[in-house]
């Protein structure tokens, strides 16, 4: 799966098939027509509250997918910036990063077929270095 490109819609699909989720079922949950799903599996971005809607048909968190974006993919910088500009907020504060099993995955791929090295991880990424070194040991790497 390609976290870096995510296209919600043939995820969606995707996931449909998978579940062999009848069309009419589909249509009723939603409350759409047949043409309207299938503009929503060639959509590469969906309204959250569909897409909210979407994760309770299918029983998969959709959300996540963007979450594991943020994770390897959000830039540095700003990352930077948000850290030195604390502010109070109304907005739940989460106290760690979503270190799923993809995202061990990735990570570790990248080091087992050379394209990164554990220091190179650790920079990117922003991993701690003993929660990279856990993983090693535990998926025996």
């Amino acid at each position: 799966m390609n976290l870096k490109n995510l296209n919600i819609g043939s995820l969606i699909k995707e996931s449909v098939i998978e579940n062999e989720i009848d069309i009419n079922r589909i249509c009723n949950f939603l409350n759409c027509t047949e043409k309207e799903v299938h503009e929503m599996y060639s959509s590469p971005s969906l309204d959250t509250e569909l897409l909210l809607r979407w994760s309770k048909l299918l029983e998969y968190d959709f959300f996540r997918l963007y979450s594991q974006h943020l994770i390897l993919y959000a830039p540095q910088s700003s990352m930077e910036y948000v850290q030195k500009k604390k502010v109070d907020s109304s907005l739940p504060a989460f106290r760690k990063n979503l270190y799923t099993k993809e995202i061990v995955e990735f990570v570790l791929e990248k080091i087992k077929k050379g394209e990164m090295t554990k220091s190179e991880v650790i920079t990117k990424y922003k991993i701690p270095r003993n929660t990279l070194y856990n993983w090693l040991v535990k998926y025996n790497e």
